[in-house]
């Protein structure tokens, strides 16, 4: 079961730059992908985030998902002495493998993740749609 991550040209299986900048200037969160008796999981760390400053974009089996992470709890006047944490536009897109129906993707954002469940197709699905995103509790 291959998965690629796009928006960086890598597979989850070799060596991973999460967090580091691409040619876009967009930055690329953390994202685990696994397999469940429920189908697939795509979880995504975006702490500092709300909901409604997210996109997911399903494409056939290609999830795009995108944002822009605020940076709202700084003074003007600061000097850092480290900065790990990356804020501003990011954007990751995942070649899922067949076999899931992304037209049927749920996604619910809660403390600090986004988690998007992708059930086990019937059939064959190649539409475009943008998945909705919930506020978890």
């Amino acid at each position: 079961m291959a998965v690629t991550k796009v928006s960086s040209t890598i597979h989850f299986s070799a060596k991973s730059t999460a967090g580091a900048g691409t040619a876009t200037g967009r930055w690329t969160p953390n994202t685990d992908i696994y397999t469940s008796e429920a189908g697939l999981v795509v979880k995504v760390e975006l702490a500092g985030m709300k909901s409604d400053s997210l996109e997911i974009i399903v494409d056939n089996n290609r999830l795009r998902i995108s944002g822009n992470r605020p940076d709202c709890c700084r003074s003007p006047q600061c000097s850092f002495l480290v900065m790990e944490i990356t804020y501003g536009p990011f954007e990751t897109v995942l070649d899922l493998p067949p076999g899931f129906d992304l037209s049927a993707a749920k996604a619910v954002y809660v403390n600090g993740f986004l988690r998007i469940d992708v059930p086990p197709s019937k059939q064959s699905q190649t539409k475009s749609k943008k998945v909705p995103i919930t506020d978890g509790e």
